[in-house]
């Protein structure tokens, strides 16, 4: 299947635009080229199609419009997306305007995505937007977003999403979307680093996310925050719901309308999965406290037998967790090889680790379940 037969049978599509699709080499907004996206957009939306835009740039638009030569700490980063974003997005209210499309915006956190209400809420205010016929124009919240400027990586603590790459793919998994389209400037995935290697040559089609092709996320953004290692964390999002995602070049006129013509250029990345919503949001849109060690006997009964996670399976504890937070479940080599919500917090399970589930109230003087984490609330990753 092509990108132009994927385009044509999808109904729900989401376009990212990266940082470098949407800027000159001087890092001022392209204007035709925005406008061209804008209108290729549009076309597609008066064939009926629901489209949603998520778009970077709102940083590097501030820090040009207050002349900084460089932006460093989280709360002048801030500032920037706080001044760059009221630009960003005039040039889309008023572009679509002019075409008679109404654009509506929306700034997201990964605390809107981690929290199970106000994601379900996300989606349907993004659902009902469609309904009205508008084109939601999504972007991070850059100027309350503390986690995903500074990029920390505390133990134990991983955050939902810290790029737009992974934005636009909850998005599309959480929306139902049949199609994620990530504009940039790379041409698509290649076998080799194209930077280093002049023989790289460039994949069309991705039947499934595998270790080797992971190994391939080399190619770092040249402005942006993303890169492919975080586009292809993206497609196992997208392709693991059902839906497909195409990487192509975004730093031309027409690279929009380019997705389907006769001179395509990219990789196509194809469904492999229909993971349910909740197991979606639990897999990949939440933010993980802490998680708990298991030995191989428990690693075997979660992967191979879709057993729950019992007290008598943990070893060890890492970060600190409560009641009915998400958590990481790593195997002996501490690699995490699912999630789930725990029934017990980070100090119970380290009391319980290698217990029977009958001694569980002697260990904490209480029980509300035999199991730390039940079946029911794990997904496998």
């Amino acid at each position: 299947m092509t990108p132009c037969e994927l385009l044509k049978k999808s109904k729900r599509i989401v376009f990212k635009f990266g940082t470098n699709a949407l800027s000159t080499q001087t890092g001022e907004l392209a204007l035709s080229r925005l406008y061209s996206f804008l209108e290729d957009l549009a076309a597609l939306h008066a064939q009926g199609k629901e489209i949603l835009v998520v778009t970077s740039g709102a940083v590097g638009m501030g820090k040009r419009i207050l002349g900084l030569a460089q932006v460093d700490g989280v709360s002048l980063k801030q500032a920037c997306a706080a001044v760059g974003q009221i630009s960003l997005m005039k040039f889309y209210e008023q572009g679509f305007k002019q075409l008679g499309v109404t654009a509506a915006q929306v700034l997201l956190t990964e605390d809107d995505f981690a929290h199970r209400a106000r994601y379900l809420s996300v989606r349907s205010t993004l659902n009902r937007l469609l309904e009205l016929g508008c084109i939601p124009v999504i972007n991070q919240n850059d100027t309350v977003s503390v986690d995903e400027l500074r990029g920390y990586k505390d133990k134990g603590v991983k955050v939902c999403f810290r790029d737009n790459d992974k934005l636009a793919a909850l998005v599309t998994s959480g929306l139902d979307g049949d199609l994620l389209c990530i504009l940039s400037d790379v041409h698509g995935l290649y076998n080799a680093d194209p930077r280093k290697d002049k023989t790289a040559q460039r994949l069309d089609v991705v039947r499934k996310i595998t270790p080797q092709i992971e190994a391939l996320g080399f190619c770092a953004s040249s402005r942006g925050r993303g890169g492919m290692k975080t586009k292809l964390e993206a497609a196992k999002i997208v392709t693991r719901c059902g839906a497909a995602m195409v990487i192509a070049y975004g730093k031309q006129a027409g690279a929009v309308s380019a997705l389907w013509g006769p001179h395509y250029q990219g990789t196509l990345f194809l469904p492999t999965g229909n993971l349910p919503s909740k197991k979606l949001w639990l897999a990949y849109a939440t933010n993980v406290s802490g998680g708990v060690r298991v030995n191989a006997g428990a690693a075997k009964a979660l992967t191979q037998k879709g057993s729950s996670l019992l007290p008598v399976g943990v070893t060890g504890v890492a970060g600190e967790f409560e009641r009915g937070d998400a958590i990481s479940i790593l195997d002996e080599q501490d690699r995490e090889i699912a999630r789930g919500l725990t029934n017990y917090s980070s100090q119970e399970c380290a009391k319980l680790a290698g217990c029977s589930s009958a001694e569980i109230t002697g260990k904490i003087g209480s029980k509300n379940y035999d199991e730390v984490v039940h079946r029911d609330n794990i997904v496998l990753l």
